[in-house]
């Protein structure tokens, strides 16, 4: 008899997961939250007059990436009224985090249905409104979080806002959830996106006032479980919080929830939210944004935020993860690394780009590709794409060295979303336009 390891296993699964949806990028990061997408002919070059496609107006503002199945293209916008300045002075009064923050009278948090071949908008629908929000990070917006479209329903988390689904040819909204159990004060906005995991929505609450791990029936939107998080933390609220987005992965035959948080990454039992395991950081590692990453038997998370480091987690055959190797020089704070073969890509925040042999966690190189980064990178035709957040993309090849094969740019707005795969195109989003790259 043949056997065959849980995490080739996994990796069969998803490889045809994959291959049955290879048209759909239903969540951020892709069908497995990896980065990758699926075989097709890509751009490697573009700009304002080269294989540009489209470029749309999105009304609003939001960091979200679209989402697609089936040909529906969905993506998220917060419609924003700003606070006079004598509201924003009394408000801010209650701020103990950091000054650089927006403050809105009122928000309308809406999903918009993209018509693929134009950019045209097909519908606009207002999910969630809120009178005196809080504040969000100047870096941040009203609709960070990714949703996640799944046959034909939508499901959208705008963090302490609420929760909602909604009929993605129609939509018709089947349910909205924004009970009191999932409030939390965020400080600088929301940021993690949803997972869908059977019938479940998972997603973390982590602010500086309580911090949890939530999962909804996906068909109704009720509580199916909530699990707070364990780790004794920090006093200082501020050093509490968190905004990474869980991930799922199958490790000695078993799913496990793993999920990073203020000082601690967790591992929990999906269908009931029960805490398998917790590791300390050791380092000072709150406001958490990356996604972790997963393959050859193990797990990769960043810690963020005030002392970035990139652990790497051997967990395949033990009980418990245990810690392989960290690079503490470069990692990020904002971007989630990117594993293609046996190297994991890691752009920092500040430009540097870093190839490291994702077994040993020995350097190969690294390199100062310069801009700020805040989006996380794409796999689509052997090469890499990292976008900036001034919308220059820069393409690169797995390599033993730096081999730049294009970089792009757009017009110089504000870009914080990942790119989306559609077709034979990419889906560039600023904060308030829409672009559509093909050949």
């Amino acid at each position: 008899m043949i056997k065959v390891s849980s995490s080739v296993l996994f990796c069969i699964l998803l490889s045809f997961s994959a291959t049955a949806e290879s048209r759909s990028w239903p969540q951020w990061r892709g069908p497995d939250a990896s980065g990758h997408t699926y075989d097709g002919e890509f751009p490697k070059e573009w700009g304002l007059s080269r294989n540009l496609v489209w470029k749309a107006p999105l009304p609003g503002r939001g960091h979200s990436s679209a989402v697609h199945h089936k040909g529906k293209v969905w993506i998220t916008t917060a419609i924003e009224t700003p606070a006079s300045e004598k509201e924003k002075e009394e408000r801010l009064k209650a701020n103990e985090g950091l000054a650089s923050v927006t403050v809105l009278s009122e928000v309308s948090l809406r999903a918009l249905r993209i018509d693929p071949k134009n950019g045209k908008i097909l519908k606009s629908i207002e999910v969630i409104q809120k009178k005196q929000p809080q504040w969000v990070h100047h870096l941040n917006s009203y609709a960070s979080p990714t949703p996640v479209i799944e046959d034909d329903r939508l499901y959208l988390h705008f963090g302490a806002y609420g929760n909602a689904c909604i009929d993605a040819d129609s939509g018709k909204i089947i349910w909205r959830n924004s009970q009191k159990e999932l409030w939390v004060m965020h400080e600088n906005g929301p940021g993690s996106s949803p997972v869908i995991w059977e019938n479940l929505m998972i997603f973390h609450l982590d602010g500086s006032d309580k911090q949890s791990i939530v999962a909804l029936f996906k068909d109704t939107g009720k509580i199916a479980w909530q699990t707070n998080r364990s780790g004794e933390l920090r006093e200082n609220p501020q050093l509490q919080k968190s905004y990474s987005t869980p991930i799922i992965a199958n490790f000695n035959g078993q799913p496990i929830l793993i999920s990073c948080s203020a000082d601690w990454v967790y591992g929990y039992n999906p269908r009931n939210g029960e805490e398998l395991w917790k590791i300390n950081y050791g380092v000072l590692g709150f406001s958490n944004v990356a996604r972790p990453v997963v393959g050859h038997g193990m797990f990769y998370i960043s810690t963020c935020f005030m002392k970035a480091e990139i652990h790497a987690y051997r967990y395949e055959g033990l009980d418990k993860p245990k810690l392989a190797w960290k690079m503490i020089k470069g990692a990020p704070k904002m971007p989630s690394p990117l594993l293609v073969g046996k190297q994991l890509y890691v752009m920092n925040d500040g430009g540097i780009l870093t190839c490291v042999d994702a077994i040993s966690g020995d350097v190969e190189w690294r390199e100062r590709i310069g801009g700020e980064f805040s989006a996380s990178p794409t796999f689509a035709n052997g090469l890499i794409y990292f976008s900036d957040r001034e919308g220059k993309t820069t393409v690169i090849k797995p390599d033993s060295k730096l081999n730049i094969v294009a970089e792009n740019e757009l017009d110089g707005t504000a870009h914080m979303a990942s790119i989306t795969p559609y077709e034979n195109s990419f889906l560039l989003r600023s904060e308030k336009g829409l672009y559509r790259i093909g050949k």
